[in-house]
C-alpha cells in the first residue's frame, strides 16, 4: 500500500472456495477490513460450502461469477491449476482492466497475459498453508502492466496472510517447493519424531508438545538470522550422540533425498499447470 492507504475500497471476486481462498479472504477481513468494500466468493457446484462461508464471514456468495466481474476491482483465481485455461478464456470477455491474481502452482505470468486481454494487470502469488493463521511466506511476481495502484492492492492481499518476497517469474517456479510444498516435508519429519517419542512410552499429546516446541524454537533461531550450519554445529559435539544421528542421515542420502524432493515437486507443479 502506497503511503499506507489504498486509492479506494476494493471489491474482490474470488473464484474458488477452498482452503487457500478462505485463508486469503479471511486474512483480508481480519487485518484489512477498512480497505474492503465487498468480497464475492464463487463456486460452481458446492452450495453448502458457499453457505458455510457466507455464514462465517459475511461474504457474498455466488455460483455464477460472470455477473460480478464487471463490478470487481480485483479477481483472485484460487482454483486448481488445471482449471485455469478454461476459466481464463471465459473470464477474458468480461474484463475491463481489473487486476487478476492467481495463487495456483505452476501457472506463471505468461499464461495469464497470453489468455487475457492485452494490457491486463496480472500477478502470480504462491502462498503456503500457514496463510490460514496469517504466517505464510508468499512469493509473488507481477506482470508488465501492473501499476502503482494495483501493487497497493496486491500488498494489501499479501499483508493479510503473512510476509512476502517479490521474485522473478522463474524464481517463483523454482522456489515453489521451498516455500509452498516444504511445509509438508516438515510435517512428515514431525510425524516420524512423534512416532519415535511415543515408542518410548510418552502419550501422543506429550509427543506433539515436545516436537512442536522443538520445531518452533529451532525456527525462531533461524528467523533471528542464525546460519543453519552454525546452529547444527552448535548442537553437535564431534563423536557425540547428535553426530551419530546426523551420520545415519548422511549415510542414507538425506541431502540427495531433499534435493530430489524439491525437483520432483517443481516438475509436477509445471506438469499440472500444462495439463
Amino acid at each position: 500500500m502506497r503511503g499506507g492507504r489504498l486509492v479506494s475500497k476494493q471489491r474482490i471476486l474470488v473464484l474458488g472456495a477452498g482452503r487457500m481462498a478462505e485463508a486469503i479472504f479471511a486474512g483480508l477481513l481480519r487485518t484489512q477490513r477498512e480497505y474492503i468494500e465487498e468480497i464475492v466468493v464463487a463456486n460452481r457446484s458446492d452450495k453448502s460450502r458457499l453457505h458455510e462461508l457466507q455464514e462465517q464471514y459475511g461474504v457474498t456468495v455466488t455460483t455464477d461469477w460472470r455477473e460480478h466481474v464487471r463490478s470487481a476491482d480485483t479477481v483472485l483465481l484460487a482454483m486448481p491449476p488445471q482449471n485455469h485455461r478454461d476459466v481464463l478464456r471465459e473470464l477474458a470477455p468480461h474484463l475491463q482492466g481489473q487486476l487478476v491474481v492467481t495463487v495456483a502452482a505452476g501457472i506463471g505470468i505468461g499464461l495469464l497475459e497470453d489468455l487475457l486481454p492485452a494490457r491486463t494487470p496480472v500477478a502470480w502469488v504462491m502462498p503456503n498453508t500457514a496463510a490460514g493463521i496469517g504466517e505464510s511466506i508468499s512469493l509473488y511476481t507481477c506482470g508488465q502492466h501492473v501499476g502503482p495502484e494495483q501493487r497497493d492492492v496486491l500488498q494489501m492481499i499479501l499483508a493479510g496472510i503473512g510476509e512476502a518476497a517479490e521474485c522473478t517469474e522463474q524464481q517463483v517456479h523454482d522456489l515453489t517447493a521451498i516455500t509452498g510444498s516444504a511445509p509438508a516435508f516438515l510435517y512428515a519429519f514431525a510425524e516420524e519424531l512423534e512416532a519415535a517419542a511415543q515408542s518410548y512410552g510418552v502419550t501422543p499429546a506429550t509427543a506433539r508438545k515436545l516436537v512442536a516446541q522443538m520445531i518452533y524454537g529451532s525456527a525462531a533461531m533461524l528467523r533471528a538470522g542464525s546460519d543453519p550450519a552454525e546452529l547444527r554445529d552448535g548442537v553437535t559435539t564431534p563423536g557425540g550422540a547428535t553426530a551419530a544421528g546426523l551420520r545415519v542421515m548422511e549415510e542414507r542420502g538425506f541431502s540427495d533425498m531433499m534435493q530430489d524432493a524439491v525437483r520432483a515437486t517443481n516438475a509436477r507443479a509445471r506438469y499440472m499447470a500444462n495439463e
